[in-house]
Parts: structure tokens; C-alpha cells; sequence
């Protein structure tokens, strides 16, 4: 693979993206999890997972804790809001029985390069439970012992304690990331999230000083009462912090489908215009601040694992976001979780009681997924190339998967070329090189190559890409 040339290069240009600011996939995976079906059951799956991974590669490992103490308005994760925090226990004890299955089928003693715990708030969790559920899993699963591996877990600052945070550190997790969303006291009590500036300087203040070697902060732009102005100085702030990265996400106000969005009104949203505005002031100062635009809503410092892997073309994707690991098969558990095995993506049951007692009843709880055809996995390969590289050599491509790629993608090559008159790509017979207008538009432009499109539902299917 070539080494892509100034892939961090973007640029705004605003007429391109009124064009071509379209609801569309986020591209977590392809097919996406809207092609899931339950035509499998869940022997099926596990079988035919089994039948298609290569044991020699090593894992990422995933978790889902649900559990939140309190409801942040804007949240659409799949989350059981109680102040009751025996509620984790059994959930635990139900996990725990899914894991030892999982080790059975997929294990093999395979080295866990990725770990992630996310939610919820995975820090519901008391000191007890995260040193046993890290136990549990060094006791089933091939854990790595030195430091070297990505084990990273999702925190809310106002759920994690100072000897919570020395415990994480001691039971081997090296990465975290911190939610924020915003540090204005008016956007934080709209939401229904207030937590202190001072709180989550203090966390990140000590993580560097445990030794966690890499802090991302996600922040949310579109929240109510947000300007121009209040996000600038969120910004400011956070940079002041200087996170390794930064996940900045637009806010996709659907209270039909997310019931907590309800209590946010609708009048105090920015206007689409505004939205706009925040995000072109978001990577302007990012980009001042030296942070490089990775794709999509991530960005981080040039010395990141993830700005290097975009450098050398090892960037990749999966459905926790851009990663580092595309060698690894991912091993969902918990409820709700996805897990990708070889040519093979499943699902467990979202609904927390259903989840349970298939664990109970099979120790397994998927209910849907989606095996791969190989046009799926010719897609798959080039919607990940672009989305992670801006960028794909045509005749690599046409040799890993022995085809004519004018003649394979014959409809998308017209699609392509208007995009190319469109300045958001340049395209010939060599190569597919999206310009630095086009990366913000990176959505819009795999949407070209994905087979499943239907232009009906991508409106009430998915947000909008800007």
C-alpha cells in the first residue's frame, strides 16, 4: 500500500457542503447494522463465525455496561438509567456466563491487542466489580501483561473517583475517554448534565500522572443554547486540557425514536446554519491548535497511534469508531453488543431482560446479524480505505480482488464523476483521491459505493453527515 501524501490536509467550503450535506450511514461497518436480520439463528452464527476467523490473529474485546445513575437528555445509547446500583450485580453475574462462552468458542488463547468497557457509564461499577470483571476476563481470555495493548474504557468524570481512577490504572486499563459534551453551565443544565470544569481537569491531571497513556474527550456541537461564541470557549478550555484526542459529534435531535430527547426544546437548538458555523470554527481552531482532522468527528495530536496509522495506511474502523487493530476479530458481550468474526457481524438482544434470560437459557443472546457476501466484503474494503485514507490506489485494489474496477463499479464510476466535476474527488485510472474540501463530505462520498442505499429511508435512517 502507498503512503498516502498530507492526508490531514481540510479545507470548508460551504457551498459543496450545502450540495451535499445528505442524511447518510456513519459507516461504523458495512453492510450497517440496518442490513442485520434474524434469517440465523444464533447457532447458526456462532458456527459460522467460528467456521470463518483465522486463530492466528489476535482479538479486541468489548463490554457494554449499561447502567447510568442519571439521564443525559441528548444521549441515544442503549443505557438503563437507576440510582439502584445493585442492579449490576445480577447483570455481572449474567455476563460473566456469556464471557466463559465466548472464551469456549473464540478464545483459543489469541493475545487481546483492544480492549474496550463502554456504556452507560461503565464506571456505574464500583471499585469490586471492575477488578473482578478484569479478573474474569484475564482468566478466560489471553490478556496482554505488558502495558503494550489498548485497553480503554468510557468515563463520565462525575462517576469516577480519584481511587477509582488509580484502580482502573492498576487493573491494566491505559486509555480513556471522558465525556464532556460541553463547559457552559447553561448547555450542561439543558441537557441534564452538569458537571464541573475543575472535576474533569482534576481526572485528566491524575491520569497523566498514573501513567494512561492516551485521554480523548468527546465533546457534542448542535446542544442547546450552544453559539458560536459559548463553543469557542469550550474549546479553548478543553484544549487547555490537551487531550491526545478529541471526538467532537453532531447532535441528531430525533425525540420520536430517543425518548429522553423529549425534554430538550426544540426552539433552543441552534439553527442548521449555526451548526454549520460551529463546526467550520471547530476544525479551524483544532487545526491551529495542532490537532490533525482524522475523518469524520475525530481528531488528535500528530504524535497519536491514530494520526500515525492514518500516516502509514494502517488506519481502520470498526463499531467503536477509527482504530489502529484491523487485524483483530471483535468480541462483543453485554447487551446490545455487536461483534464482528471474520466475514460475520451479530447482535445481542438491546432489551436488558431479553439479554438475560437468553444468557440464562443458551449463554448466548444474539438475535440478529448479517453474514457477508463477497460483494459486501469488496465494498467493505473500499468504503474503508476512504473513509480511513481519502484515498485508493486502483490497481492494488483491482489486484486484491481480481476484478476491473470500471466494469465492477460501472453505475458508481458516473456517480463518481460528478462528484469529481463537484472538486469533491479527483478520479482517473490510477487512483481515487478525495480532496481536502471533499473530507468533511467523506460520508457522501462511500454512500456512492454502498449497495444498500435507499434513498427513501436514509432521512428518517440516519443523521445528517454535516
Amino acid at each position: 500500500m502507498t503512503t498516502p501524501q498530507n492526508v490531514q490536509a481540510v479545507s470548508w467550503d460551504s457551498n459543496l457542503i450545502k450540495r451535499h450535506d445528505l442524511a447518510g450511514p456513519r459507516y461504523t461497518s458495512y453492510p450497517t447494522a440496518l442490513q442485520f436480520n434474524n434469517a440465523l439463528n444464533a447457532d447458526a452464527f456462532i458456527q459460522s463465525a467460528k467456521q470463518s476467523l483465522d486463530q492466528t490473529q489476535p482479538l479486541s474485546l468489548y463490554f457494554h455496561i449499561p447502567f447510568c445513575a442519571h439521564v443525559c437528555y441528548y444521549c441515544a445509547c442503549n443505557k438503563v438509567i437507576t440510582r439502584q446500583r445493585e442492579r449490576s450485580e445480577p447483570y455481572l453475574q449474567t455476563l460473566y456466563k456469556e464471557m466463559a462462552f465466548m472464551a469456549e468458542h473464540f478464545s483459543k488463547d489469541r493475545q487481546v491487542n483492544q480492549l474496550h468497557w463502554g456504556g452507560g457509564t461503565p464506571t456505574f461499577l464500583n471499585d469490586e466489580q471492575i477488578t473482578e470483571l478484569m479478573r474474569k476476563t484475564r482468566e478466560l481470555f489471553n490478556l496482554r501483561g505488558d502495558d503494550q495493548g489498548d485497553y480503554s474504557i468510557e468515563i463520565d468524570p462525575r462517576e469516577c473517583s480519584p481511587q477509582t481512577l488509580v484502580n482502573l490504572r492498576k487493573v491494566g486499563f491505559n486509555r480513556i475517554s471522558l465525556g464532556v459534551q460541553d463547559v457552559q453551565h447553561k448547555v450542561q443544565e439543558a441537557v441534564n448534565r452538569i458537571q464541573s470544569t475543575e472535576q474533569t481537569i482534576e481526572l485528566i491531571n491524575q491520569a497523566k500522572a498514573l501513567g494512561f497513556k492516551s485521554i480523548n474527550i468527546d465533546l457534542i456541537y448542535g446542544l442547546p443554547h450552544q453559539t458560536n461564541d459559548s463553543f469557542a470557549e469550550t474549546l479553548d478550555t478543553v484544549v487547555g486540557m490537551s487531550p491526545d484526542r478529541l471526538s467532537i459529534f453532531n447532535y441528531a435531535h430525533m425525540p420520536d425514536r430517543f425518548r429522553s430527547q423529549r425534554h430538550i426544546k426544540e426552539q433552543d437548538l441552534p439553527s442548521p446554519a449555526q451548526k454549520l458555523a460551529i463546526q467550520q470554527q471547530t476544525i479551524t481552531k483544532l487545526s491551529e491548535a495542532g490537532y490533525q482532522y482524522i475523518g469524520m468527528d475525530h481528531f488528535a495530536k500528530p504524535t497519536d497511534e491514530l494520526s500515525q496509522a492514518q500516516i502509514t495506511g494502517q488506519l481502520h474502523r470498526n463499531f467503536q469508531g477509527y482504530t489502529t487493530h484491523s487485524d483483530c476479530d471483535l468480541v462483543a458481550m453485554g447487551v446490545s453488543a455487536i461483534s464482528q468474526i471474520g466475514d460475520l457481524y451479530y447482535q445481542n438482544s438491546h432489551d436488558l431482560k431479553t439479554y438475560s434470560d437468553l444468557i440464562e437459557e443458551k449463554q448466548c443472546a444474539i438475535i440478529r446479524g448479517v453474514s457477508l457476501t463477497a460483494d459486501d466484503r469488496i465494498r467493505r474494503d473500499l468504503i474503508t480505505q476512504l473513509i480511513c485514507h481519502f484515498s485508493l490506489d486502483i490497481a492494488d485494489f483491482e489486484r486484491k480482488h481480481e476484478l476491473v474496477f470500471n466494469q465492477y463499479f460501472k453505475d458508481e464510476v458516473t456517480e463518481l464523476q460528478r462528484l469529481a466535476t463537484d472538486k469533491l474527488l479527483s478520479f482517473d485510472e490510477d487512483k481515487i483521491q478525495i480532496s481536502a474540501a471533499g473530507r468533511i463530505l467523506v460520508r457522501r462520498i462511500c454512500m456512492v459505493f454502498d449497495a444498500y442505499m435507499d434513498q427513501a429511508k436514509l432521512k428518517q435512517s440516519f443523521s445528517r453527515i454535516i
